[in-house]
């Protein structure tokens, strides 16, 4: 195949959602379809040994939520599906927004019985940022949710984007009979505690008498009276409107019962875009361009317990990635080569020769690679646009096995490599903060660095406002405000200085006494 066709049969998505809307249970009944896996997990049954496949980390198995990006591809129709599912739990928010920088489209699954919660709205903030074209799956209609126009309505009002239904639902809860599909103009009937895939059966005029046969006289006047107001109301659709990141596409179903999963797949496949351009510091980048480059936009340490390995994910932008080939690191000025890389189905695994625009790559790294990091043939060019953030909760590390200190600094140094969270030590006397976006960050720590580096730690609390960056372009005054605030500047894991502020005033005095003093809230700045 050509470098243009390989392009043209891929399609990268990202699934996101408010915790317990579904989406691992989306995710799994995906794979089923695409032939991935022969079957679900139960997500978060403790008393069934098979977990849901996304959900491959021993804490996720624990504790039934996603805490890290799961990576999985596969084939579904002739198109090379790259599906990311990623966290829901807000306290995890960083690591997706990190992987819709990845992706070219999203799924955003809703609770029809929750609505629009406010994790799914800070995730849309990401998308719309982007213009990320957006299809809406509202899940569990096998329950008793809320009036489906009425959950439109509200994700228009509270996520900021026009919708258009292309299937609509026949009731809800123990009357739900199945949803009719406005796109292809079919039919598929809902059989309660079935999770087999019903055949879709094709009515093209919804006022003939076989409607009525098959779902009831009134649930097919009802139909009819909301299929009417449908087309009314929303405009015809444009697929041009969902590629712009302007209109959101919404289907009905429910993950759970496999069913209305095929249909999403099905216009998926038809509507969502293949791989698109990408901004570098340079220039706008191509796919089709011949020559390689990616992104590292997520590190991974300790994937097989058994092997303690760290694995770069590399998004690739352009041209082809062949394994064994070199590669320049623009951060660090230099060549190198990757002769393990690995395409994913969550935890396993397979060597992956070639890999195309789209393709998501694990690269086996002993620590030259950090996120944000690019790879390319030659250019000295970054893509631009992948996040970092500034932690809001400050705790400090205390070890509670001297002799496993060795472990812990390795533990910690890896963790923090994959974004977990962000280690500060302190000048003086070297105490180990740890900063979070959420307080459920810390568990995992610690429960990582018990079973995966034998080191035991706990944390305790510290009255810290905000950690700062600072720079000057004064060196002299640099090195007096150090000396001066010693005690409160430490170093974070690329050894840069940063100020730990104890409260929002004082951090506004220190600033107004030392003007000469650029205080920054990301460690991505320019001087």
């Amino acid at each position: 195949m050509t470098l243009e066709q390989e392009i043209a049969k891929r399609r990268t998505f990202g699934i996101i959602s408010h915790p317990d809307a579904g989406k691992t249970t989306l995710t799994e009944k995906l794979l089923l379809f695409g032939g991935a896996i022969q079957k679900a997990g139960a997500v978060k049954s403790s008393k069934i040994k098979d977990h849901a496949r996304s959900d491959w980390m021993e804490i996720e198995k624990q504790r039934g939520i996603s805490v890290a990006t799961s990576v999985m591809g596969f084939d579904y129709k002739g198109i090379k599906i790259n599906l990311l599912d990623t966290p829901g739990h807000q306290d995890f928010a960083e690591d997706t927004y990190r992987t819709l920088t990845a992706v070219d489209s999203v799924i955003m699954v809703i609770d029809c019985v929750k609505g629009v919660e406010i994790q799914t709205e800070k995730l849309m903030e990401v998308c719309r940022m982007r213009n990320t074209p957006v299809l809406c799956f509202i899940n569990k209609l096998d329950r008793e949710g809320q009036d489906p126009f009425d959950l439109l309505d509200e994700i228009e009002a509270k996520l900021g984007i026009k919708v258009r239904p292309l299937s609509w639902p026949i009731s809800m809860g123990k009357t739900f009979k199945g949803v009719y599909n406005l796109f292809e103009k079919s039919l598929q009937l809902f059989t309660p505690s079935k999770v087999t895939i019903q055949e879709s059966i094709e009515i093209s005029d919804i006022y003939s008498e076989e409607l009525d046969r098959l779902v009831g006289e009134n649930y097919a006047k009802q139909l009819r009276a909301d299929v009417e107001l449908i087309e009314g109301v929303y405009p015809e659709f444009d697929v041009q409107t969902y590629l712009d990141g302007e209109v959101a596409p919404v289907f009905f179903g429910s993950a759970v019962n496999n069913f209305g999963v095929k249909e999403l797949l099905d216009a998926f496949i038809q509507f969502a875009p293949p791989p698109i351009a990408r901004e570098t510091t340079l220039r706008e980048v191509k796919p089709e361009e011949e020559k390689f480059s990616g992104f590292i936009f997520k590190i991974h340490a300790n994937m097989d317990p058994k092997h303690r390995n760290r694995i770069a994910f590399i998004r690739v932008c352009s041209g082809m990635f062949e394994r064994g080939s070199n590669y320049y690191h623009v951060r660090q000025d230099k060549s190198i080569r990757f002769s393990n890389a690995t395409a994913f189905m969550a935890q396993d695994r397979e060597t992956v020769e070639q890999a195309w625009p789209g393709d998501i790559v694990g690269l086996y790294d002993t620590g030259n690679l950090k996120i944000g990091d690019t790879l390319t043939a030659g250019e000295k060019m970054v893509y631009t646009g992948i996040p970092s953030f500034s932690p809001e909760i400050f705790k400090e590390v205390i070890n509670k096995d001297a002799m496993k200190t060795k472990q812990l600094e390795k533990g910690l140094l890896q963790l923090m490599e994959e974004g977990v969270a962000q280690l500060f030590t302190y000048e003086l006397g070297k105490k180990k903060v740890v900063g979070v976006v959420g307080a459920l960050q810390f568990e995992v720590i610690q429960f990582r660095l018990k079973n995966e580096y034998g080191a035991s730690v706990e944390f305790a609390g510290q009255d810290i406002f905000k950690a700062c960056w600072i720079s000057s372009k004064n060196p002299k005054k640099l090195a007096e405000f150090i000396d001066s605030k010693q005690r409160h500047i430490a170093r974070d894991k690329d050894d840069k200085i940063v100020f730990m502020a104890e409260s929002r005033a004082w951090l506004q005095m220190v600033q107004d006494n030392f003007p000469e003093i650029s205080f920054h809230f990301t460690s991505e700045f320019k001087d």
